[in-house]
């Protein structure tokens, strides 16, 4: 015990609680692994420790990749290679995985062999002519940032080494960027109903930027006339790049992802106007409203009971800045704190946007960690949390009701995928608001005895 007015004794130093941080997002080597293996018929390779290769292992995960068919390789470093180098080892592995029936190998490096000074691009450009597949290098060691910088290396790497020059262009399409940087646990349905959306508006995909991407989709990429990003954490960078490269035009910029009942509404009725659509987007604006609100009639939510409510939004940008108005609009409820992972200049010019729409002054916080989150739920003191389990735990000693777990940060709690974008995803969201509402009400102790 120290001492009784709480100072530490001389001599021993202790870290500032400022210090203490604890990350949300994983480092870029994740990132630019989650990236790679969304492309189909490849394999990836990582130069690193074993450790590191866990992080493989969780972007595998992530993409929901059948273990059947796909491929993923470690150099599997030492101390003698960490400290020496482990270029041979790098060359050796590649020589070993010459007969895979792949398309391409995507080599990434971790932090130890980036900082010893390994040259994975030299390795692969040496070795090219002995293996049948493309060898791409993506140096993306975690120091370069977060896994969102991680996807960004990746995609600038992918894009520059797989693209074809040219291609002509293929009126009223597009490409989808990034929709794997996302913290909703089940993106991958947020991306069918994106392209389930341009199908019925007679718009084709040329790609997906990636998710089980084949290798010519991106060979192809410069016939898209427009991009289209599905993320607001990561992925701008690459519809610059298209911009400026292949003249392919960024659609939706500057417009919240369509999650709640306004949001999707000038999201669809943007992609309408800009491809001649728009009695269809009206009309599926129409039909979906009308959903919703039938659901809603017949089920009758507790929304009713969260009036006014203080409400905290800890999340992602992808999810926090929409999530900010369906807070708002569909639950009536006031957020009180708004935590973002990432601080862009164009995360935080679209929340400013939209807080200044919504006439809401909220405490904000940009690039936040466990510490952060916790802080401003002490001052801020909410009611409900959407979030993940991290501020479930956060949040314990303070007056919170509800937690509604939305993003996944610590446990996959879903196993079958559901959107939350567009009308469905709203009542997907209703759905965990009154999951967690009811289940806050059940019995925390055994009151009675059973009579047999």
């Amino acid at each position: 015990m120290g001492p009784e007015n709480g100072e530490e004794p001389a001599g021993r130093r202790v870290p500032s609680p400022e210090s203490c941080t604890d990350p949300y997002l994983r480092c870029a080597f994740n990132g630019a692994a989650q990236t790679a293996l969304g492309v189909l018929g490849c394999a990836l390779l990582a130069h690193s420790p074993q450790g590191c290769e866990y992080l493989v292992n969780n972007a595998f995960a992530s993409q929901e990749c059948d273990y059947m068919e796909t491929v993923t390789l470690c150099t599997k470093l030492c101390v003698d290679e960490i400290v020496h180098g482990g270029e041979d080892i790098l060359a050796r592995t590649i020589r070993e995985a010459k007969d895979l029936p792949i398309s391409a190998l995507f080599v990434i490096s971790a932090c130890g062999p980036e900082i010893v000074g390994d040259d994975i691009v030299a390795v692969c450009e040496t070795l090219q002519p002995e293996v049948k597949f493309r060898l791409i290098p993506i140096p993306s060691p975690g120091f370069r940032g977060s896994q969102y910088d991680g996807i960004d290396i990746a995609l600038d790497t992918i894009l520059k080494r797989l693209a074809k020059k040219r291609g002509e262009k293929i009126p009223g399409s597009v490409c989808l960027i990034a929709p794997h940087a996302n913290a909703n646990p089940t993106w991958p349905a947020d991306l069918t109903w994106v392209k389930q959306t341009l199908s019925r508006m007679g718009i084709p995909v040329i790609a997906t930027l990636t998710h089980k991407t084949p290798l010519s989709e991106i060979e192809n990429i410069a016939s898209a006339e427009t991009s289209l990003l599905l993320s607001h954490d990561a992925g701008q960078k690459a519809a610059d790049y298209l911009f400026a490269a292949y003249g392919i035009e960024q659609i939706c910029k500057g417009i919240p992802l369509p999650i709640g009942m306004t949001n999707t509404q000038r999201w669809l009725a943007a992609l309408g106007e800009r491809f001649g659509a728009q009695k269809t987007a009206e009309g599926m604006v129409a039909e979906g409203e009308k959903m919703v609100m039938a659901t809603c009639r017949r089920k009758m939510p507790m929304a009713r009971f969260l009036y006014r409510t203080p409400a905290a939004i800890v999340a992602d940008a992808t999810v926090g800045i929409p999530l900010v108005r369906f807070v708002t609009e569909e639950m009536e409820m006031t957020p009180e704190l708004v935590a973002l992972y990432t601080s862009q200049r164009t995360v935080r010019e679209l929340l400013d946007k939209e807080l200044k729409d919504l006439g809401l002054n909220p405490k904000v916080v940009y690039g936040t960690d466990v510490y952060k989150t916790r802080a401003g739920l002490r001052e801020v003191r909410p009611k409900v949390i959407f979030g993940s389990t991290i501020e479930r735990h956060a949040s314990e000693g303070l007056p919170v009701a509800y937690v509604v777990e939305v993003v996944r940060i610590m446990r996959q709690f879903r196993m079958i995928n559901r959107e939350y974008f567009g009308y469905t995803g709203i009542l997907n969201l209703f759905e965990c608001v009154q999951n967690e509402w009811t289940m806050a009400w059940r019995s925390k102790e055994k009151r009675y005895e059973a009579k047999w």
